[in-house]
């Protein structure tokens, strides 16, 4: 069994304030065509279609473009997708019954009610069926209802649960699909600033890998560098583009899994994509930033840092007649590293009490009162 693992589209999402829909559209395109070439017997979608919850009309039709293209190969190659957290349930859903007669099978939701499970794909090669398991991004929340005596409280006995309702089969060959942040023991996946935002502070989101043990392979989206976890089974496919200068250095590819008998390790090939521009950093003088441009690389997507000690005339109209896609200008020299040293001095720590007293003080042009003082000491020692 040989398929596409994709993951984190982010179909209408914008690079600082760059619409990316030509560079989503060649890039879409390509997976077309590795998929005539390659001839997958399926392609997973883990997540992450769209980059909002209300896509624009463009992404709609970028989207619809792309599946119409899938759905026009012969013979026809099944299209697996979850929906991510960026997703919308109900948008993505739309007209889901009549996708499935063309083999676009979605699925947006955990179960909800206690007759309901994961939506299961089951496919077949030489070596027997294959079972493909659809498990949206969920929060706790989402199915704390159908476990009442468990009290879920995290998003891994969530996780854990609800995969122990469907009684999986471990002879036979199943692929998990899902978009959430895995660990493997104490080792967290390498992210980058365009999907920190997703990620929740402290780590209360993460789910460790033993609990997806029992499948062949973890087609995972959420991340987006593409990564392994533990022994390689476990894997984030990462996003197609690059969505932050964060991720200059990825090397983004078509992830292509092939699955044989049961018990071989899967093979993994990486298909590299090639985007329409990179995106990039450029450090160094004004003089040299300029000179480092070429006719190959001035449309790129850049992060400039100039070094200069003296501010250059006008430097930022200089750099837009030669680079045409500037990200970015930052100023790194002497003065604004010492400024940079001048803020970031050590502070005393203040204690609540003291936070609030300066923050009412600048709010209301007066200090608190000793009553005033006797209640905000009381509430705070409540929440303690």
């Amino acid at each position: 069994m040989r398929f596409f693992h994709l993951s984190d589209l982010h179909i209408g999402k914008h690079l600082h304030y760059y619409n990316l829909a030509k560079d989503q559209e060649m890039i879409l395109s390509q997976i077309v065509e590795l998929a005539k070439e390659y001839r997958p017997d399926v392609i997973v979608i883990a997540g992450d279609v769209y980059d909002k919850t209300v896509p624009s009309g463009e992404a709609y039709q970028l989207f619809d473009a792309f599946l119409n293209q899938l759905a026009g190969i012969e013979p026809a190659i099944p299209v697996l997708m979850i929906a991510g957290n960026h997703d919308s349930a109900d948008r993505l859903q739309y007209a889901s019954s009549f996708l499935e007669k063309h083999q676009i099978y979605i699925s947006v939701m955990p179960p909800q009610e206690q007759s309901e499970y994961l939506k299961k794909i089951t496919l077949s090669d030489e070596y027997g069926e294959v079972d493909f398991y659809l498990l949206p991004f969920m929060k706790p929340g989402y199915v704390r209802h159908l476990f009442e005596e468990e009290g879920i409280s995290d998003y891994e006995t969530a996780f854990r649960l609800i995969l122990e309702r469907e009684s999986l089969d471990g002879s036979r060959r199943q692929v998990l699909v899902a978009h959430q942040f895995f660990v493997n023991g104490g080792e967290s996946p390498q992210t980058c600033d365009s999907e920190q935002l997703s990620i929740v502070v402290g780590g209360l989101d993460a789910i460790d890998i033993r609990v997806v043990d029992g499948f062949d392979y973890v087609a995972l989206g959420h991340i987006h560098g593409a990564q392994k976890l533990g022994n390689g089974k476990v894997r984030y496919c990462g996003t197609p583009l690059k969505y932050s200068v964060s991720e200059e250095k990825h090397h983004k590819s078509v992830t292509m899994v092939t699955l044989k008998e049961k018990g071989i390790e899967p093979q993994i090939e990486e298909i590299p994509l090639v985007p329409l521009r990179e995106v990039r950093r450029i450090k160094g003088s004004l003089a040299e930033v300029m000179a480092a441009a070429t006719e190959e690389n001035r449309h790129d997507y850049v992060s400039i840092t100039l070094t200069d000690d003296k501010e250059t005339f006008h430097q930022k109209e200089q750099l837009e007649e030669i680079y045409d896609h500037i990200l970015e200008i930052v100023v790194d020299n002497a003065r604004t590293r010492n400024l940079l040293e001048q803020m970031s001095g050590e502070e005393e720590l203040q204690t609540p009490m003291e936070a609030f007293r300066e923050f009412y003080q600048m709010m209301q042009q007066q200090t608190l009162s000793a009553e005033e003082e006797e209640i905000m000491q009381h509430i705070m020692e409540g929440i303690v």
